[in-house]
């Protein structure tokens, strides 16, 4: 997690650069405001930063002629932290608009990440690793794919020399930075350069690179276009995850279980109450969302999560799954242990868990017949499926 300068006070921002014409794309109207799937590029753009697991400041950097067209869908999609984000006007020039942005920054911005609106399906976790780095190195961070096409230098038609592709990245964003060296090195830039990182390497300044993210490419043509329409799920959006969680049992402790409190029932050994359901659920709404994973999410390291409930987990994942722009469909619940038996109270799990996460839960419970650990007793096993679906 990045430093906070308190619960609601964002130290990391995005910049989002969405005031290019985008003629390429073969569109009357600037790139970003273009449909995929029914929204807009920036729309989905903002769904990914919304998706991440802390509070950020979001500059969006528009067309001068469409701020309101901005202001309305960035509004839309921020939701309840619709005070977290401003939108600008661009300039003539790439590097003039991340200006704009940059002037924009609160006080308490410590780390700036810097993404193209145009890469408007790079998934939350790319967004979360490169401010990690940033955090590590205190160093500018771009993500790179590996070169996988030979590529080959030519001179008038012809081609001279092959490049050793090994020490090639193809670059996308979001890229990150300290604030205090960007600013600076803005300050000083006496050219155009082709990305952030190549400024901020011109003003004495080191930049890492961290593993990219196929679905961070650029929608820059018609065919590109399509991509992310086939990315987006042709209007449905349609998608699905896994969760699996094993605890062993602890005489020492209350059982608590999909959310419900069992008396006379020995607990779930963890750092938390145990509830392997609740786990399981908060893991497949996460892994369909493209949203990493419940230890990544919510870390031991974290003082607020000890002997935490499983509602909280499940309140803060659904927080973040409907960030990230998707709806629970719904979500289906395997246990497999020797007790307790669930079949008395599983209506009443059911709809207290669906009434957390607002979509039907079905919950099922087997044994394994004697077999591993469930079998001689040790402890409970949960799987989950979720299925989710992109909003509108």
């Amino acid at each position: 997690m990045p430093p906070s300068g308190g619960s609601d006070v964002p130290t990391v921002a995005v910049i989002v650069v969405a005031a290019g014409s985008g003629s390429r794309l073969g569109k009357s109207e600037p790139k970003a405001f273009v449909a995929v799937s029914g929204r807009t590029i920036l729309e989905h753009a903002l769904d990914s930063i919304f998706g991440m697991g802390f509070a950020v400041q979001v500059v969006v950097v528009a067309p001068a002629a469409r701020l309101d067209d901005a202001r309305r869908i960035s509004r839309g999609v921020a939701g309840a932290a619709i005070d977290s984000i401003i939108v600008v006007s661009g300039a003539e020039t790439r590097q003039g608009s991340v200006a704009a942005g940059l002037a924009a920054l609160d006080p308490t911005i410590e780390v700036v990440l810097v993404h193209d609106a145009a890469r408007a399906f790079a998934p939350p976790a790319l967004f979360e690793a490169v401010v990690a780095a940033v955090l590590d190195t205190a160093a500018g961070v771009i993500p790179g794919l590996p070169v996988t096409d030979t590529i080959k230098k030519t001179d008038a038609g012809l081609a001279v020399a092959t490049i050793d592709r090994s020490e090639l990245v193809a670059v996308q964003t979001p890229q990150g930075f300290p604030r205090r060296e960007l600013d600076a090195a803005y300050a000083e830039a006496t050219e155009d350069f082709t990305d952030d990182a190549a400024l901020f390497a011109a003003a004495g300044h080191p930049v890492s690179v961290v593993a990219g993210d196929p679905q961070a490419f650029k929608i820059t043509t018609a065919w590109d276009l399509r991509r992310a329409e086939s990315i987006a799920g042709g209007g449905s959006g349609i998608r699905t995850g896994i969760g699996i969680d094993v605890h062993a049992y602890d005489d020492a402790r209350p059982l608590w279980l999909g959310g419900l409190y069992w008396p006379d029932e020995a607990g779930l050994a963890g750092h938390s109450d145990g509830d392997a359901v609740s786990h399981a659920i908060c893991d497949a709404l996460l892994s369909a969302a493209g949203l990493g994973d419940i230890g990544g999410r919510f870390g031991t390291s974290e003082k607020r999560f000890v002997g935490a409930h499983g509602d909280v987990f499940l309140a803060e994942t659904v927080k973040l799954v409907t960030g990230a722009g998707y709806s629970v469909g719904n979500v289906a619940v395997q246990i497999v242990a020797n007790h307790p038996k669930l079949a008395a109270r599983r209506t009443e799990i059911e709809s207290y868990l669906g009434a957390l996460i607002g979509a039907p839960v079905s919950i099922a419970a087997t044994t394994s017949d004697g077999l591993g650990f469930t079998g001689t007793g040790e402890g409970v096993a949960v799987m989950a499926t979720a299925l989710l679906q992109r909003s509108r």
